[in-house]
């Protein structure tokens, strides 16, 4: 363990030290090395998960530093491609991805994705909301930014009040990867 972060005390769970190091030194190697986006990228972070260990390393210092690691991606990808095909490119590209969200974004609320088959799911109506706020992101320039909908918690609910959280999460995760492109 290289306590490259704060643990947590000896009756807590925090992410596992040894996957934790081993997934930083993986993703240092990978921008340092020019790896390219297709081997290694802001997407790889955004969907690494990490078994619960006690005395583990302090989960939000973990979340942020994976946060400031996916945004170090997609800087890196954005300035590879505009080096090599100019800004308008990335634009053209990013505006590209931005418009696979657009018809979800313009479905009716309650009806943007399936329900919960069993279980809980996230509650619809602040789903919704957030989903609101992005289409005015898109639609009218209203502020939003990658940290608020990366953050974003919604309560748990379950059935026709619910939407399945996996959907969710990936269409988020999507959401998230445009904002921090055009930041």
């Amino acid at each position: 363990m290289t306590d490259a972060f704060p643990t947590v005390g000896f009756f807590r769970q925090g992410y596992n030290p040894e996957a934790v190091d081993a997934f930083f030194e993986d993703a240092r190697r990978a921008y340092e090395g020019g790896v390219p986006a297709e081997q290694f990228s802001a997407e790889q972070v955004r969907q690494a998960t990490f078994t619960l260990k006690r005395r583990g390393y302090d989960i939000d210092a973990v979340d942020g530093a994976m946060n400031r690691l996916e945004a170090a991606f997609v800087q890196r990808d954005r300035a590879e491609h505009v080096a090599a095909m100019g800004e308008a490119a990335w634009y053209d590209r990013v505006a590209d991805r931005a418009t696979t969200l657009y018809p979800r974004l313009q479905r009716p609320r309650g009806e943007r994705f399936a329900h919960p088959e069993s279980g809980r799911g996230y509650r619809m109506d602040e789903v919704d909301d957030l989903l609101d706020r992005l289409a005015a992101y898109f639609d009218d320039g209203e502020p939003l930014n990658a940290d608020e909908v990366r953050q974003a918690t919604f309560r748990p609910a379950r059935g026709k009040k619910a939407y399945a959280e996996g959907p969710v999460d990936a269409f988020l995760g999507r959401a998230v990867d445009i904002l921090l492109a055009v930041d």
